[in-house]
């Protein structure tokens, strides 16, 4: 392939829901710890997190839901991980840049906002770079972190509606998933995958048909499945 091998990778409730209510607010990494019965088990999701792909793929969206924009002590540089962040709008600060090249080796900030506050950082920080399209087209991104930055392989950590355009474009290899132990519920609060939804049955070729590699019984009454797309 002339793209990276890819892994959706993310934490859900057994409802499939990958966060805890319906605004920006409220998320699964600052509220499954304040859960009993879910914040015991907790560690595991991120110790496997942390065997993840060098390259990371995510959103402003989710960076500024976690507090990347607010927080102020950096964390322990992780040199050999490159963030590839997608971000139009944008949902980053100035302080969020700052906190993720605090945070990783290389950040690569993918937009379609030739006014993104990213380019005025870019002569603050030699690991920022930013990768400019005048629409998002996700095959060509994936080229472009292949070719130009040799990512052979590459975890997706986005939310549902990102993860539901690379699964509509057939951008997915493997599926990692941890489930907590909780129902979350509410038809308003994002899912694994979210985006269109197929309307007829000549569509049926864009679902995405799953093999079983492994299903894991954590502790806790946590569980890891593993797939590869068919």
């Amino acid at each position: 392939m002339n793209r990276p091998i890819t892994t959706l990778f993310m934490l859900e409730s057994l409802d499939g829901k990958i966060s805890s209510g319906s605004n920006d607010s409220l998320d699964v990494d600052k509220d499954f710890c304040r859960i009993d019965g879910v914040k015991e088990g907790l560690h595991q999701y991120y110790e496997l997190e942390g065997e993840t792909d060098v390259f990371s793929l995510n959103t402003g969206r989710v960076m500024a839901k976690i507090g990347v924009n607010s927080k102020t002590e950096y964390p322990e540089k992780m040199e050999a991980i490159t963030f590839v962040i997608i971000d139009n709008k944008p949902h980053l600060n100035e302080n969020g840049i700052n906190y993720l090249c605090n945070w990783v080796g290389k950040l690569l900030l993918v937009t379609t906002n030739k006014n993104h506050i990213a380019y005025s950082l870019q002569q603050k920080y030699d690991n920022l770079e930013i990768l400019y399209y005048n629409t998002l087209d996700l095959e060509k991104l994936l080229e472009d972190l292949y070719s130009k930055y040799n990512a052979e392989r590459l975890t997706i950590q986005s939310g549902g509606t990102l993860n539901g355009m690379f699964v509509r474009n057939k951008l997915i290899d493997l599926v990692n998933i941890v489930i907590a132990p909780i129902i979350v519920g509410g038809k308003d609060v994002t899912t694994l995958v979210d985006g269109e939804s197929i309307t007829d049955e000549s569509e049926l070729n864009k679902l995405l048909p799953l093999q079983l590699l492994e299903c894991n019984k954590l502790e806790d009454s946590y569980i890891q499945l593993k797939y590869k797309v068919l």
